[in-house]
């Protein structure tokens, strides 16, 4: 009997699930950043939010939580109960280098998120000062080797995806670097525009109008392919380096425990709208590379990230400020 009422009562569970992924969302849901507005990552999550809500005849809502390197919105997402309502759009900031840099984290990203999809990523540029000797990669490199004195580097802040493009190029690339951290990209970009600082890595669509504009000039792209938008700068494997690649992502992640067949209708569905022509132009325009993959291949993914970026906060020393 005790048999029989167990997978009775499985049944049921796994019947209600399927019920409630059909019927979501019931209410508004919200979609938290952990950042400013009008930040890479608050632009990606509105329009994933404007999208949703016309597919799903629902409010779909931006909530900007900023702060910590964006663990608040974070933690946030990882207590709320598991039924969709909550959700939280991300780089790897949060979820793979933060728990890392502060040592001590409110959360364990394996065990308190369920990963939906990993919905595309924006390369960084390494950009310079005109005035900056070097005109190629390899001359940059030639030169930091020989450098008495380590090169510094500009981003918008530790822990930041930039931070980790130059962090991890030292380490790889056999060179020294020194990081200069700003609070947000703008002061950085302004330092290297003045000449304050002889090196910057930013988020290419912040960069890219100041090369165009001639104030900077673009050294490296530090993705695997150059970027439609930036189709003279080469990629740093291009220059003979070819494991190094790194850029900024953005994750879309739920609490732990949501129900597969939720978790499912939200990925087909921001694949869906991701992929509808004219939203698919307009990311593109901002120079977003979609990805849309399964809830298993990204947790597979953010698994190495968390890896890797442990090694190259350890390697490195680099302490939260």
């Amino acid at each position: 009997m005790k048999i029989r009422t167990g997978i009775a009562g499985t049944a049921l569970a796994l019947f209600a699930a399927a019920a409630a992924a059909q019927t979501f969302p019931a209410k508004p849901v919200r979609i938290l950043v952990g950042f400013g507005a009008g930040g890479s990552t608050d632009i990606v999550a509105r329009i994933l939010a404007q999208n949703l809500t016309a597919e799903w005849k629902q409010n779909v809502l931006v909530e900007n939580r900023p702060g910590a390197s964006g663990m608040i919105a974070a933690e946030l997402t990882a207590k709320a109960p598991p039924d969709g309502y909550t959700l939280v759009m991300t780089p790897q900031t949060s979820v793979a280098v933060a728990p890392a840099l502060y040592g001590k984290a409110p959360y364990d990203t394996m065990r308190d998120f369920q990963p939906i999809t990993l919905t595309g990523y924006t390369p960084l540029l390494m950009v310079v000062h005109p005035s900056f000797p070097p005109k190629t990669f390899k001359e940059f490199i030639a030169l930091a080797k020989k450098s008495r004195d380590p090169l510094t580097f500009g981003s918008g802040g530790v822990g930041s995806s930039p931070h980790m493009a130059g962090e991890l190029m030292s380490s790889q690339l056999g060179i020294r670097i020194t990081h200069v951290p700003y609070k947000g990209e703008n002061p950085a970009l302004a330092d290297t525009i003045g000449g304050q600082i002889p090196i910057m890595f930013g988020n290419l669509p912040v960069a890219v109008p100041h090369v165009n504009s001639g104030k900077l000039r673009g050294l490296a792209n530090t993705w695997s392919k150059r970027s439609p938008l930036a189709p003279n700068i080469p990629t740093v494997a291009e220059s003979g380096f070819k494991d190094y690649a790194i850029a900024t992502w953005f994750g879309l992640l739920g609490p732990a425990k949501m129900p597969p067949e939720l978790v499912a209708r939200i990925q087909r569905d921001t694949a869906k709208v991701f992929n509808q022509a004219a939203t698919k132009e307009k990311l593109t325009g901002l120079g977003v590379d979609l990805i849309l993959n399964s809830p298993e291949e990204f947790r597979d993914y953010l698994k190495g990230e968390i890896v890797r970026y442990t090694k190259v906060i350890k390697d490195a020393g680099i302490k939260a400020q």
